[in-house]
């Protein structure tokens, strides 16, 4: 069975600005079966909506379709975790503490995020880990799965 992540916002934003990039090799990892993407529907609205902004798609040429395409294929493929909203609330920033959550109910092994107010936060990184989930980097985790 492949390792559980839940992948932050920020990945996926990355990951479209820059097809060539860490971000978009592990979008095509998780597509070949690397590792099973955890996301919940709130992230995945959240997603949608940062990535469909008129000017992310002006300011980056983004093609609508490839949003849409990205979008699909999680909706297809992703283990979907239920939230209305995040019963924790331990994180500066509302979405952050959903993104938290996602992982903590997922059973994720790793959250893969770039957001300084998680990755800096001592007592958000004791909770996750009380929890069984690690914080880490796009390149670590990069590192893990291609050792794996």
């Amino acid at each position: 069975m492949s390792v559980k992540a839940v992948v932050d916002t920020n990945i996926w934003v990355s990951a479209l600005v820059a097809p060539f990039g860490s971000a978009a090799k592990l979008i095509e990892l998780w597509k070949i079966g690397k590792f099973k993407l955890i996301i919940s529907e709130l992230q995945t609205s959240e997603l949608y909506e940062v990535l469909s902004r008129s000017q992310f798609t002006t300011k980056y040429r983004i093609d609508e379709k490839k949003v849409e395409d990205l979008i699909v294929s999680i909706i297809e493929n992703a283990e979907h975790i239920l939230l209305e909203k995040s019963a924790i609330s331990c994180c500066r920033d509302p979405d952050d503490d959903i993104i938290i959550e996602t992982a903590i109910r997922g059973k994720a092994k790793y959250l893969i995020t770039g957001d300084k107010d998680i990755t800096n936060d001592k007592t958000v990184l004791s909770f996750l880990s009380r929890h069984g989930v690690s914080v880490i980097s796009l390149s670590r985790f990069l590192a893990v799965i291609d050792k794996a």
